[in-house]
């Protein structure tokens, strides 16, 4: 099993990833904090940045033999894209930005006019810190009037994922999975990984 250090403190994340990851013999495992905090700072202009950034951080914590990050976010084209990389700062609780997007939203009365993606940038670092391979995923849709469903966690209530009528939230994890920005992402890394590393 080879295990890699993820840049990131959410347990459900984790907890998705390794879900599509085990199968190929790879596992996830949050950054040790012991000797060193892990705090990046997400200053980066773009995903790919964040996800760069929050990577090294891992990287600096050590421990690993390889290190990943993401960054994702939801692009809302009604905003000009926002919140896009500032999707986890739009508010101060996840409860909250799904509150503001739905208000900020509610003028955009037609569908069409409700049309979004979540994006996902994923970078993998080698115990050197030097970048070994990038991907990306897109997941397409639009923003729901109210909040459905209950699995999974940020804006999944209010994205209709486009072609299944049926919010993030409303889907279940092998369908998640399947669809998901995040999911896309990392099922090209690890296709890279099982080519190349393993």
């Amino acid at each position: 099993m080879l295990k890699i250090i993820l840049g990131t403190q959410n347990e459900h994340k984790i907890y998705e990833m390794n879900l599509i990851s085990k199968p190929y013999g790879i596992e996830f495992e949050m950054p040790d904090t012991k000797n060193k905090a892990f705090n990046p700072i997400e200053n980066g202009e773009t995903f790919e940045e964040n996800s760069y950034i929050k990577a090294h951080a891992a990287y600096e914590c050590g421990g690993g033999e390889l290190y990943l990050a993401d960054d994702s976010g939801l692009c809302v084209d009604y905003l000009d894209g926002a919140p896009g990389i500032k999707s986890a700062r739009f508010a101060d609780t996840a409860e909250h930005r799904i509150e503001k997007l739905l208000d900020v939203m509610k003028e955009a009365k037609n569908p069409h006019e409700r049309t979004a993606h979540f994006e996902c940038h994923l970078v993998l670092l080698d115990n050197k810190g030097n970048v070994l391979n990038k991907t990306k995923g897109v997941c397409k849709g639009e923003i729901a009037f109210e909040k459905k469903g209950s699995n999974g966690f940020g804006y999944d209530p209010v994205f209709i994922v486009e072609k299944l009528n049926k919010t993030m939230a409303e889907l279940t994890e092998d369908e998640k999975n399947l669809h998901s920005h995040r999911g896309k992402a990392l099922s090209d890394m690890l296709v890279w990984l099982k080519h190349n590393y393993l």
